[in-house]
């Protein structure tokens, strides 16, 4: 069994293929028959696993399991602690009520540790910024972006740190690594899904160098 943690860059598609010549996953992870855990936005970044264990796949993408994912989100406005307290109690979207979430703001020492993004967001002079970390158990369309939007807080830029207690650490964009037997072990305990012993990790990160085509005037 294989299991990867890749820092996936922002604008790259959950998928190995393209017929309109984006940048997909294949551009970054050159092994065989591992497929992506649950998907993560072409306009989003960071962590995501893949896997050729079809049971650990499965149970990390199905809300029964309640397996945690933690991201941060900058969004225009500063929270108040109501919008807090909607988050956390759940919010109405599209798709349904969502199930209570973690979320608190983040201090702004800790959002300079991210990479720069490219391009960068626009920035408006005349509304402020902020940070928050929300984790959720979910897995609904665009649901975090959705769910701050919801409370009047438009999200800027969406970076996935974490699943359960695996995280990001070290992990350069376009970056990416095999788990360690005791990561692994730990996230199927995690997902209920038992023990099983994975392909020994290799010694040194594998690493793609991320180079962006031409991009079309944004609106």
């Amino acid at each position: 069994m294989r299991y990867i943690l890749l820092n996936k860059p922002f604008e790259v598609l959950t998928q190995f293929t393209d017929e309109h010549g984006r940048a997909t996953l294949k551009d970054f992870v050159a092994v065989p028959n591992v497929y992506p855990v649950g998907r993560l936005d072409f306009d989003s970044e960071g962590l995501l696993l893949l896997t050729d264990d079809k049971q650990l796949q499965h149970r990390l993408s199905d809300p029964r399991y309640k397996v945690a994912k933690t991201y941060w989100a900058q969004v225009e406005g500063v929270p108040t602690e109501a919008m807090l307290t909607q988050l956390r109690e759940g919010v109405q979207i599209k798709e349904g009520f969502t199930l209570p979430a973690a979320a608190r703001p983040l201090p702004e020492e800790a959002s300079e540790a991210l990479w720069p993004r490219n391009p960068p967001i626009r920035y408006r002079a005349s509304i402020p910024t902020s940070w928050l970390e929300i984790s959720i158990s979910q897995g609904m369309n665009r649901q975090v972006r959705k769910m701050c939007a919801a409370v009047g807080l438009p999200c800027l830029r969406l970076v996935r740190q974490a699943l359960g207690d695996l995280s990001l650490l070290d992990v350069a964009p376009g970056q990416w690594r095999d788990l360690t037997a005791e990561e692994v072990v730990a996230l199927r305990n995690l997902a209920g899904a038992g023990e099983r012993h994975p392909r020994p990790a290799r010694p040194a990160t594998s690493a793609s160098t991320y180079r962006p085509g031409p991009r079309r005037p944004r609106a």
